[in-house]
């Protein structure tokens, strides 16, 4: 009970990503219940999900189980367990292993899943990444990959192992390649004895007419410098329009290549439907100014799930406006319940960046716009600054620094069940080689 007798207040908050878990650190004093339902037990940080895909970081570096999070605010229940639906005019929501739960307020902080435009076929042959299961996915391929190619005595299909496609050139994508690049050229340069993997070929395929849309043009020809100086092929308005386990096809084109990431498109999490609200092109929730449900005050969506105009643009998808509109869904509810006016959500725009490899990328804090160097230092500050937890910071810097000295990366792990699609097309093991096979091989390298 709370103060005077009175019932508490139930809040539940579902998603335990940046959205959810601020929400309820916001509501830590409060005279509330709070639930927080996700389906995993633990929080990623997503910005650095591509580092455990491409074996910067294990998986452990970038996540925390929620409960260690919030094991002291004594107010707040953790479920492990998945909304089934929203039923907005009962005031409930349908798990789907464990019943029904009743809410006062609601704040929804589902995320967003991967788009691929009406083919979810494609999905098969290029996995995304928003999820730690994903960026493992990732991993096993891109590893698998020079593997492959070791033991391929086919030059046509030899090439086709060492081709690597990352559709979509926004920051994911351009990190991507910009560290897949390093991997071939620099970590992976002295350890095969029939394959020359700084001879890899990695492409970046981006169907606007720019990549890193997002930036200043001037930050954007940086940044397309960078990566052309790392030996990426970056392609614009270059709209894929087939996948396949051989390759993606680009209009008339067609690109061989045994390894293709996707990193373009997004939409909101499907639970949001069951809400009842208008939602726009890309599946999110037409909010109102303080980011509730039209109709329905007592719902909160924040996150990648709202689509909430401001000053004529549409507020980011990003990690700090999904920290700022939970905090602000927090502080609303403690103001309805003091009897106070609601007020609207302001996004304050901290700016951008995005890295590009070792030592380099683009960063625009409004006046102050950084690329190369010093941009890289900036991204790796601001993602330590906001990583949950010591340990996690103390093991990033650690591997960061690891890398950055020896060009090794530690969690080069091929682990799980190979995928159908890569190992349908494996031939059968090269012979060995000659002597002088051997010989030719390491003349022709390209020295790292």
């Amino acid at each position: 009970m709370g103060q005077g007798g009175e019932r508490k207040r139930r809040v539940v908050i579902i998603g335990g990503g940046f959205g959810g878990l601020y929400a309820a650190r916001a509501l830590a004093r409060a005279d509330v219940e709070i639930t927080l339902l996700d389906r995993r037990n633990h929080h990623t940080f997503q910005p650095l999900l591509y580092q455990v895909a491409t074996a910067g970081l294990n998986p452990a570096d970038i996540a925390v189980p929620i409960r260690r999070i919030l094991r002291r605010q004594k107010n707040v229940t953790v479920l492990l367990d998945e909304a089934a639906s929203i039923d907005a005019e009962a005031g409930r929501v349908t798990l789907k292993d464990s019943g029904v739960l009743g809410y006062d307020f609601l704040i929804v902080a589902t995320g967003a899943t991967h788009s691929y435009f009406a083919h979810p076929e494609w999905e098969r042959f290029a996995p995304g990444l928003k999820t730690i299961e994903d960026a493992l996915e990732m991993r096993k391929r891109v590893f698998f990959a020079f593997e492959a190619a070791e033991r391929e005595a086919d030059p046509e299909l030899h090439r086709d192992w060492l081709t690597f496609v990352i559709v979509g050139g926004g920051p994911t994508g351009v990190e991507l390649a910009g560290t897949l690049a390093e991997i071939a050229k620099k970590t992976l340069a002295e350890d095969f004895r029939h394959i020359d993997p700084t001879r890899s070929r990695i492409l970046l395929l981006e169907g606007g007419p720019h990549v890193l849309a997002a930036f200043v043009p001037a930050l954007r020809d940086k940044a397309r410098a960078q990566l052309d100086k790392i030996g990426v092929e970056v392609r614009t308005s270059a709209k894929v329009t087939g996948i396949d386990a051989g390759g993606v096809q680009v209009g008339g084109e067609r690109i061989a290549a045994r390894t293709v990431l996707w990193a373009a498109g997004v939409a909101a999490s499907p639970l949001v439907r069951s809400l009842g609200a208008p939602l726009d092109h890309a599946g999110r929730v037409l909010v109102e100014p303080d980011l509730t449900v039209p109709g329905h005050p007592e719902i909160y969506v924040i996150g990648d799930v709202a689509a909430r105009i401001q000053d004529g643009k549409p507020v980011p998808g990003v990690a700090r406006a999904a920290i700022d509109g939970g905090r602000h869904a927090a502080r609303d509810i403690l103001r309805v319940i003091a009897g106070e006016p609601r007020r609207p959500f302001v996004y304050s725009d901290p700016g951008i960046l995005a890295t590009i490899g070792r030592g380099a990328g683009v960063a625009d804090f409004g006046r102050l716009k950084l690329s190369g160097f010093l941009a890289w230092m900036a991204w790796l500050f601001i993602h330590i600054l906001f990583l949950v937890g010591f340990r996690n910071r103390f093991a990033v810097v650690l591997e960061w620094a690891m890398a950055y000295l020896t060009y090794d990366r530690g969690a080069r792990l091929i682990t799980g069940k190979l995928p159908d699609v890569q190992t349908r097309a494996l031939a059968a093991p090269a012979s060995v080689r000659s002597e002088g096979e051997i010989a030719q091989i390491a003349q022709q390298r390209t020295p790292p």
